[in-house]
This record gives C-alpha cells, structure tokens and sequence, in this order.
C-alpha cells in the first residue's frame, strides 16, 4: 500500500530485456531511512514492484509482461527517470490517499497549462476509466496522489504546484507522454457493491418507461 506521496525520481539503470520482461536497476541511496532490503515493494511510476536482487548498491526489479502491457514501464530506457515511493508502513502519515501500486491503465498527457502559481495539465484517460472518476476525487498520475480539478468527456484536468512539478517526472512530461492511472480504490469497491443495484433500478425504470399510461 502506498499513499501518492512520491519521495524522489530516480534514473533507470541498466535495464535488461528478460524474455517478455523487463529487468532493471534504481539507486535508492537518495531515500531516506532504512535501507532497501529483498522483497521490499516499491513504487515506481505508480507500478508496485518487488526488489528481486539488491547488486552492489541498486535494487533490481522484474517487470513481466502482463506490468509492462498495462504501464508505461515497457517504454522505459536507461537514464529514463521515474517516481520513487516505498510502501506504506503502520503508524506513518497518510498524506495522499490509499494507492495500491495496481495500476489501471495508461492514459496520455492532452494539455499543458503553465499558470502564475500552478501548471494545469489535462489528462485522455481510457473510456472504461471513466465511470471510476469524480470531481474533486483523487487519483494517481505515475504514481503521483492528486485531485481532479475538471472532467470533459475523456479528459481530466489536474493543479499542480511548483514543488510537485520538481520532485516528480510530471515536470518533464509532455503532450502525447503515456501516463500510468490509478483510480480512486475506495470507488472502485463502492462501484463494484452498487453496480447490480444500479442495473437493477436502471432496467425497472425502462420497464416503467415502456408500460402504457
């Protein structure tokens, strides 16, 4: 579990096609407290991994086909930077929201609206995401816990402040750049528990419609 609270970017090192997977190496000296052991998860790009090896200073990630197919890991390349936070321990601060490191799909950067105090960035999410997104709900970018600030159609639009913009790759993002989405966890679970009761009142409603007055 983590919170979208991301703690550093950190360049791609070494990355290794495995078979249909991806091997590659982060540095985590930069983050602060304990050091990283085997097995622990880390966040990177919003994508929970596990650290497989820890080789003369990097931790090493395995990232198979399925991670690959649903992220913008697969895109990838040495040097490439990506958001860094390790998992949620009991007693710490939840800053963000609940995130669980599955992500849901990729969108893409649509828009770029830098502002006096903020920059503006609007987001094309997959159609099938939409149902799982509210206003003023939160959501995570690359593994970045924000707030959705409007919704059009497909397109959602997010605030972000200065320092957000220098600690996280959304900094360095451009139009057209694929985005790794997580919804909102608490929706999903409400979405899933109400849905046949939605159907359900849905089709009584249509067969009120049909009947003759």
């Amino acid at each position: 579990m983590f919170t979208g609270i991301v703690e550093t970017k950190l360049p791609i090192l070494d990355p290794r096609v495995e078979g249909e997977g991806l091997d590659f190496g982060l540095d985590l000296g930069p983050l602060e407290g304990a050091a990283p052991r085997l097995g622990d998860s880390i966040a990177v790009n919003g994508c929970c991994l596990t650290i497989a090896r820890l080789e003369a200073g990097e931790a090493r990630f395995h990232a198979g086909r399925e991670t690959l197919s649903l992220t913008n890991l697969g895109a990838i390349r040495a040097g490439s930077l990506v958001n860094v936070e390790r998992a949620l321990r009991f007693g710490d601060q939840l800053g963000g929201h609940m995130v669980s490191g599955h992500v849901d799909g990729v969108g893409r950067v649509a828009e770029i609206v830098p502002e006096d105090s903020q920059t503006v960035m609007r987001f094309e999410l997959p159609e099938r995401l939409m149902k799982e997104v509210i206003l003023k709900g939160s959501i995570a970018l690359d593994g970045v816990s924000l707030t959705l600030t409007e919704i059009v159609g497909r397109v959602v639009a997010v605030a972000l402040i200065p320092h957000t913009l220098a600690i996280t790759t959304l900094g360095d993002v451009r139009v057209g750049d694929p985005i790794n989405v997580e919804t909102d966890m608490i929706g999903k679970w409400i979405l899933k528990q109400t849905g046949p009761i939605n159907e359900q009142l849905n089709q009584l409603l249509q067969a009120q419609g049909d009947s003759p007055r």
